[in-house]
C-alpha cells in the first residue's frame, strides 16, 4: 500500500523536523497538541513545509533516514525532488 508520506516541520525555533504518518493532518495536529514527537513538544507550534508524494512504509522509513542526515538547506528541496521508489 503506497498510503505513507514523509513530512517537514518548521518548528517555533526555526529548527526542522522530519517525520513519516500516514495520516498527515492528524499527525500534524498531534504534534501542535503537544502529543506527537519528544523533539517538537518544546519547540511549538509547528508549521507543514515539505511532503513527499505517497510511498510504502518501507520507501517512507528509507526516505526519512535519508533526509535526517541532509543539512538542513538542502532538506525541503531534496524531499520534494528525490523520487524514493
Amino acid at each position: 500500500m503506497r498510503d505513507w508520506q514523509v513530512y517537514l516541520l518548521k518548528c517555533a525555533d526555526l529548527s526542522l523536523y522530519c517525520g513519516i504518518t500516514n495520516d498527515l493532518e492528524a499527525r500534524i495536529d498531534t504534534h501542535n497538541a503537544g502529543k506527537g514527537a519528544k523533539y517538537t513538544r518544546g519547540r511549538l507550534p509547528v508549521t507543514l513545509v515539505g511532503k513527499s508524494d505517497e510511498m510504502t512504509k518501507s520507501q517512507a522509513l528509507k526516505c526519512e533516514m535519508y533526509i535526517k542526515k541532509l543539512p538542513a538547506g538542502r532538506k525541503i528541496s531534496t524531499l520534494i525532488t528525490q523520487n524514493f521508489s
